[in-house]
């Protein structure tokens, strides 16, 4: 199961790192970025899980690939299970 965003970076946020790449550094904008990213694909693997019925994910991965010159996939994906305490009952 996965949860999955396309992203894509603004104008002014290419300007920004173009600068900032010349003169080095953390480029604050596309940290961001990747960051909500990264978040919102987990949300929607959380979802995705839920709706499968899991309690939780195991094995979880991100993945990204750049699509053209302004555009990032972000994928989350893990195995979708239902975890039980020792006595049958699920785990909360």
């Amino acid at each position: 199961m996965f949860g999955l965003t396309v992203r894509s970076r603004s104008i002014g946020g290419i300007i920004a790192a173009g600068l900032k790449s010349v003169a080095g550094g953390e480029i604050g904008t596309y940290v961001k970025l990747n960051e909500d990213a990264r978040h919102q694909a987990l949300d929607r693997m959380v979802q995705n899980a839920t709706a499968m019925g899991a309690n939780a994910v195991t094995m979880m991965r991100f993945d990204s690939t750049e699509m053209g010159k302004s555009m990032t996939e972000i994928v989350a994906y893990g195995t979708a299970q239902v975890l039980r305490w020792p006595d049958g009952e699920p785990a909360p």
